[in-house]
């Protein structure tokens, strides 16, 4: 296969997770009045099968491959159910555009990880571009006793910040030498063990329809996981990450046909400015890799 040909692969199945990840959110939302721990668990309950499936089918071992491995992925796997607990509670609450900006400041929230985990230095105009992106993060929250929605808002920005903290960490033990498939498995399981005993102790009644929406929500996350780890591999970070903000465009149009949302003047100028910093990012990144 051809460079040109990856590349072009690699775009496709970043733009195809950015839809499944978006579709798990519409399903998440139309579950209904749930808890969000019982909603994550089913999530993560589909995707540790689905893990597991292709781990059997595969030869993949379901242990780590180094031990020192362990305590990342295993940090990778708390700071990740955080975030996912988080993004829900906002995706019960917010515009699914809103809650899907708010939650893809995980992009610049692991540049400032990156410092700490990887040992990354990072340059001043990278900090001005995270800035940037925080006041566009702002605008969207607006911050003020008025604002209806503003725990929620604070929640989805959280998840973001939870979710860049989770990335961090699974860089840190793929540069290791982790397999990225038992990754994904172990996050899955993890938060389906983690979270058993309060769905157990805490159950709502779901209806027929809740339980095939949180289902199709579990079965959307496993083909979001999948299809992002083929991106990555057929093309680099650096060549196709801006492409992963589709994900903005999707859950707006899918908040819109489905429920109605329509986002206001702030928050639509709030995700500009958050798209526009990641454009830039991405521009001074492989400008900075092509340089190096």
């Amino acid at each position: 296969m051809t460079q040109y040909r990856r590349l072009v692969t690699g775009i496709f199945y970043l733009i195809v997770s950015a839809f499944f990840f978006a579709l798990m959110a519409a399903f998440v939302r139309l579950s209904g009045d749930l808890p969000s721990p019982q909603k994550a668990m089913f999530r993560n309950l589909i995707a540790a099968i689905a893990a597991a499936a292709y781990m059997v089918r595969h030869g993949i071992s379901f242990r780590a491959g180094k031990r020192e491995n362990l305590r990342w992925v295993l940090a990778r796997s708390i700071s990740g159910l955080t975030g996912v607990l988080m993004n829900f509670y906002a995706i019960d609450r917010l515009n699914l555009g809103n809650a899907s900006v708010l939650n893809k400041f995980s992009t610049f929230a692991a540049i400032i990880f990156s410092i700490f985990i990887l040992g990354e230095a990072a340059t001043a105009a990278q900090y001005l571009i995270v800035a940037g992106a925080f006041a566009g993060v702002l605008l969207v929250i607006k911050p003020s006793p008025a604002n209806m929605v503003l725990f929620p808002s604070v929640i989805g920005f959280l998840s973001g910040v939870c979710a860049g903290l989770a990335y961090t960490c699974l860089r840190r033990a793929t540069r290791g030498g982790e397999n990225g498939k038992f990754i994904v498995f172990f996050f899955s399981a993890f938060s389906t063990v983690v979270l058993l005993p309060w769905v157990i102790t805490h159950y709502v009644p779901m209806t027929a329809a809740q339980t095939i929406f949180l289902l199709l929500a579990g079965a959307s996350a496993a083909g979001g996981q999948f299809a992002i780890t083929a991106a990555y591999t057929y093309a680099p970070a650096k060549e196709i990450s801006i492409y992963d903000y589709s994900q903005i465009i999707f859950s707006t149009a899918l908040g819109y046909f489905l429920f109605g949302q329509v986002p206001d003047i702030l928050s639509v100028a709030g995700c500009a400015v958050i798209i526009a910093m990641a454009v830039l990012m991405y521009l001074y990144n492989r400008r900075k890799t092509e340089a190096a």
